[in-house]
């Protein structure tokens, strides 16, 4: 059961393994681009490459989707990046249904913990199976493993690392729980807990005024999707753009300079109280996105530019 391409990577795994899939589950399609096209998800999409029982319910409590299901006679439920499922679903197979979820459980619980580990300036994340209950991300854990974040890392690269560690720790997890192997344990209970909520638009909105290094992280952990954004200001202009990466370095700007924004060198520099940001890839507005060296190609006045709103 999943939705997004993390999901395929995982279900693919499993195709490769001795274990047999008899089903999949996955949401439905949706309808995008000009044409309104119904679009399916990675997971759907590989179940019909793969020939592969495809099962895309509207309602997870509906009555003729349970029953399919107990049909399948399946001994296993694996999920990875789907729906919150009811009692009636998890409940059914004899082996239990176990989810993998992108981070070292107790912590980041919730839909978007490869972001905000990164948000956070976390330098380990990991992937952990654990058997599913009532509670969203709470159930007794069965395996996990570590992945280091690399300070040149992005949600997009720990996507990838995390899934290429996940799908093989699923099949070591299916492995554990067909032999009787593996011993569920509770989770550890945390005086401190971080959560990982779901991130709408409004949060991402690059707060300047933070500490440069938190900015930094800011954009990596929402990089590439659903990807930092700020506003260009001048009299009489302005301009949305989102950032997907840059660098920093470390100096004392004086407080005039807060803000401000300089074309030096062909380089899209913020001045900041505590460093300079300088923007390496952007998308305007409408536009598709590109190097600063371009977007700075068609800006003719290049003074008088300040980032977010002044101090």
């Amino acid at each position: 059961m999943g939705t997004p391409e993390f999901a395929a990577i995982c279900l693919k795994e499993i195709l490769n393994s001795p274990h047999k899939v008899v089903a999949v589950v996955s949401a439905a399609g949706k309808p995008a681009g000009r044409g309104q096209k119904i679009q399916q998800p990675a997971v759907a999409k590989l179940a019909i490459n793969e020939n592969l029982k495809l099962m895309q319910p509207i309602r997870l409590k509906d009555p003729a989707f349970i029953e399919e299901l107990k049909s399948l006679q399946a001994d296993i439920f694996v999920v990875v990046a789907f729906r919150m499922l009811p009692k009636e679903v998890w409940q059914i197979p004899p082996k239990g249904t176990f989810n993998l979820h992108a981070s070292l459980l107790p912590q980041y619980r919730g839909a978007a913990p490869i972001n905000w580990a990164i948000i956070n300036g976390e330098k380990e994340s990991g992937v952990t199976t654990f058997l599913i209950d009532e509670q969203i991300d709470t159930g007794n854990l069965l395996l996990s493993q570590k992945v280091e974040i690399d300070e040149q890392d992005n949600a997009g690269t720990l996507h990838d690392k995390l899934a290429e560690v996940g799908k093989k720790l699923i099949i070591s997890t299916i492995d554990g729980l067909a032999d009787c192997s593996i011993r569920p344990r509770p989770q550890q209970k945390l005086s401190e807990l971080k959560p990982a909520p779901k991130i709408f638009k409004e949060d991402c909105q690059i707060d300047w005024d933070m500490p440069i290094e938190r900015i930094h992280d800011f954009i990596r952990g929402l990089s590439p999707y659903p990807a930092a954004w700020t506003v260009l200001r001048k009299e009489g202009d302005s301009r949305t753009i989102k950032i997907f990466g840059g660098n920093f370095v470390r100096i004392n700007n004086p407080d005039k300079f807060h803000k401000r924004i300089s074309f030096d060198e062909n380089q899209l520099i913020i001045r900041l109280k505590d460093g300079n940001y300088c923007v390496e890839e952007l998308q305007p507005e409408g536009k598709k996105r590109m190097k600063s060296s371009d977007f700075i190609n068609g800006i003719h006045d290049k003074t008088g530019w300040y980032v977010g709103q002044m101090s």
